[in-house]
């Protein structure tokens, strides 16, 4: 009998554009695109496989779900598991460990981009009639200056951490970082020098956060991190959102205690409304699409079947403990 296959959230990593035909040669599959907690049980009944996102996995959930012998999460992170439930009801757990690195690693660039040069502003400004109005030949209505010569701070030197890293020097950035793991060997091509995190805030024109989110990680970028920014510098967090205190943020950018913040992950998403940050003074917020590049998509859906077939043949890879 065919392996019953379950996607509980799959539009975020498929709203049309790719095909799900590789996790689907593996067996019967069935594709929702988002599920409510009160959904979950009934559509993933009977199923040995699921596949999801965002979707928390509990305990209660697995005991209800005999069947469940296997959970692919459809990204890096796998917090929304109970990992060690499933380990203990022998259910298979695996993520995908990397797919996005240079999608994310590019939103990075965009973001310092668009803070240095204003793009997006200017833009509204001409088509908004500024421009045609203006008695100059140019005009700026931000700060503008350039990359090269200042200095970029990476918290994170992993795969993605490494990716900013280069385009950061070829663009002539100092670069410096901080990892309480220094991967020696990968960063032997790189003009990357080893800080410790407060002389990197303290230091760093640009800080891009580029670690996992942890119990030591969690408002890491809290208010006296943000005190000790120079008041020119930009913070961007393209990680986790929790990775930031949300609300110390907002009251350092109305306080000019820093120039800026880009970030592409919240601390709750979708935020609400009310959200402290979408108030915030020179701030840059995007929907969690650094990771959203096509190509990435398609390199997940592949890992991901391929993490499926790993299991079905009795060799799981990337498994998560």
């Amino acid at each position: 009998m065919p392996e019953r296959i379950v996607v509980l959230d799959g539009y975020t990593l498929n709203p049309g554009d790719i095909d799900w035909s590789p996790v689907a040669q593996h067996g019967d599959l069935v594709v929702h695109d988002r599920t409510a907690p009160d959904e979950l049980l009934n559509r993933a009944a009977g199923a040995s496989c699921v596949l999801l996102n965002k979707t928390p996995l509990d305990d209660a959930a697995m005991a209800k779900l005999p069947d469940l012998r296997y959970v692919g999460v459809l990204a890096t992170g796998y917090n929304v598991v109970n990992v060690a439930a499933a380990a203990s009801r022998g259910i298979v757990v695996t993520n995908i460990p990397t797919y996005g690195t240079d999608s994310v690693a590019q939103h990075v660039t965009a973001l310092m981009l668009e803070f240095c040069r204003g793009t997006a502003v200017h833009d509204s400004a001409v088509h908004s009639g500024q421009w045609s109005a203006n008695e100059d030949w140019c005009f700026a209505l931000t700060p503008i200056f350039e990359l090269s010569g200042k200095t970029l701070g990476i918290v994170g030197i992993g795969r993605i951490g490494r990716a900013v890293a280069r385009i950061g020097a070829a663009m002539g950035m100092r670069v410096i970082a901080c990892d309480n793991h220094w991967p020696e060997a990968e960063l032997a091509d790189l003009s990357v020098s080893q800080v410790g995190l407060q002389e990197l805030f303290e230091s760093a024109d640009v800080v891009s956060l580029h670690c996992p989110l942890t119990p030591e990680t969690d408002k890491l970028v809290n208010e006296e991190r943000l005190g000790a920014m120079k008041p020119n510098a930009l913070l961007i967090n393209t990680s986790r959102g929790p990775l930031i205190d949300n609300d110390a943020l907002a009251k350092a950018l109305r306080a000019g205690v820093i120039a800026g913040a880009a970030l592409d992950v919240l601390d709750v998403e979708p935020p609400s409304a009310a959200h402290p940050l979408l108030e915030a003074p020179n701030c840059i917020v995007t929907p969690h699409i650094a990771w959203y590049a096509k190509e990435a998509r398609a390199r997940l859906m592949q890992i991901a079947a391929d993490n499926l077939r790993a299991y079905l043949r009795g060799r799981p890879a990337n498994v998560v403990t």
